[in-house]
Parts: C-alpha cells; sequence; structure tokens
C-alpha cells in the first residue's frame, strides 16, 4: 500500500485524444508536497506518512507546529494531511513526491469537501418527487410528506431523510481515472469531476477496489533531483578515482627516478 498526494483543485477543461474525442478533465495542482513525519509500528502501533503541500506564513503557524516542521526541516506548511502505508513503503522526511506518482490511466480515489449549499429542501436534497400537482394538494408541492408513524413508535427515526444543511461534508469519489500528469508543472489531470470548489484541497490515493498499474513507482514518485544524487554506472566511483590517482602518483615517481639514474 502506497502513500497517497495532496493536491489544489484549480478547476475543470478539456483535452483532445489523438483521436478527436473530448475528454473532460479536472486539473489537480501539487505544489512542494514533501513527508513531513514518519509514523511507524515499533513507536506509533501503525505505519502512516505525514505529508504537507504548499508554503504557509511562519506568522501564520502556531509555535508548536513551528517546532514541527522545523524537526522535519521543512518549510510550514498550508496543509497536512496522512495516509497508511505499507511498513517497506515508508520514505524519508523531507522527500518531495511529484505528480509522477500516479501513472497515466490509472484508477485514483479521490477525497474532498463537497461545495457548500446552505439550507436546502428535500426535493434538492434527497432528490423526492415531490407531492402531486393537483388532487387536494395546495401550497405544499415541494414538502417532503410524512415523517413518520403516529402513537406507535410516536417519534421520527434518527437518519430520516428530511430538509436541512446539505453539502460541506467530506466525499469520497472511487475509481476515477488520471488522464495524463506533468512534474515541471505539477498537475495531475483527473477525467470527469473531483468533489470540492475551486482552490480547495484534494486527497488523491490508489483506488481501493483496483489493482495497482505494475509501472506504478513504489514506494512513491520521489523527485529526480533526490534520485539524481546517487552515483551511476558512467560516473567514475570513489575508489576507482582513488585507484587512478595512486596508478598516476606511481608513474610520476618512476619517470623521476629514471631521471635521476
Amino acid at each position: 500500500m502506497r502513500t497517497g498526494m495532496i493536491a489544489q483543485k484549480m478547476g475543470m477543461t478539456r483535452l483532445f485524444t489523438e483521436d478527436g474525442r473530448h475528454v473532460p478533465v479536472t486539473v489537480l495542482k501539487v505544489e512542494n508536497c514533501q513527508v513531513v513525519a514518519q509514523k511507524t509500528l515499533e513507536r506509533d502501533g501503525y505505519c502512516a506518512l505525514q505529508l504537507g503541500i504548499g508554503t504557509a506564513k511562519v506568522k501564520n503557524v502556531a509555535k508548536p507546529q513551528r517546532g514541527h516542521f522545523a524537526k522535519a526541516k521543512v518549510e510550514p506548511k498550508r496543509r497536512l494531511a496522512e495516509f497508511r502505508v505499507a511498513e517497506d513503503a515508508l520514505v524519508d522526511v523531507g522527500t518531495e513526491i511529484k505528480p509522477s506518482h500516479f501513472v497515466d490511466g490509472q484508477m485514483v480515489d479521490v477525497v474532498g469537501i463537497s461545495i457548500g449549499k446552505g439550507f436546502a429542501g428535500a426535493m434538492k436534497r434527497h432528490n423526492f418527487a415531490g407531492l402531486e400537482a393537483s388532487h387536494g394538494v395546495s401550497v405544499s408541492h415541494r414538502s417532503h410528506g410524512s415523517t413518520g408513524n403516529s402513537q406507535d413508535p410516536g417519534r421520527v427515526f434518527k437518519g430520516k431523510k428530511m430538509a436541512g444543511h446539505m453539502g460541506a461534508r467530506r466525499v469520497t469519489v472511487q475509481n476515477l481515472q488520471v488522464f495524463s500528469t506533468d512534474d515541471d508543472e505539477g498537475l495531475i489531470l483527473i477525467r470527469g469531476a473531483v468533489p470540492g470548489a475551486k482552490g480547495g484541497f484534494v486527497l488523491v490515493s490508489d483506488a481501493v477496489k483496483k489493482v495497482r498499474p505494475v509501472d506504478a513507482p513504489y514506494p512513491a514518485g520521489i523527485a529526480a533531483a533526490a534520485a539524481g544524487d546517487a552515483p551511476t554506472d558512467d560516473a567514475p566511483s570513489d575508489d576507482a578515482a582513488s585507484d587512478d590517482a595512486a596508478a598516476d602518483g606511481a608513474a610520476a615517481g618512476d619517470d623521476a627516478k629514471g631521471k635521476k639514474d
């Protein structure tokens, strides 16, 4: 199980495929998404990664949080979120995760806070049909009708669908497809709609009901700069460089000895 990512919803647009069909996509912006903390099985009882995104002004960050970010040696973040991971999928603190963490065509689950609609009636909130347009019904055509029985049970059951506050709640949409990603621009394009308003933050993770693609990077899609620090096969290692220096020094010493003789 890999970590997910935090992204900011920028809005919707459309893209065209090679055969000319247009596809509606939601644009998600990933800005400096880094690992802020690790939760280990030995210390915390479960394995997880705490991720942060964006940059917050220091004056707007509480003092305990400043210490938390200072310990991780990362800039204060606008939003934090935690993702459960497998033991072998833990990533070092401070590592930046890129949009290429998800591959084209992969299925993902997206979590966001839906747009608030305020107080809404039963027809809008629960898709009720409403009352008849005639046959004695007047004034209350859009009412929700009866809410329960009479003396038995003598109350309205909890969870009854009625008018009330609509939206502004946590919503999970499963099995959305990743259309494409762009590491340079920090974008994830999701086919279709994603819950939340423009500018809101969403959580994107591997779909729990689909198999993860084999070409998806494991444990995570790490920034290329971090991976580029390792020596390549073409570049000489430190040992090889020291051996070459020793050989050059020995050759120089032999030449000097020959000139002396």
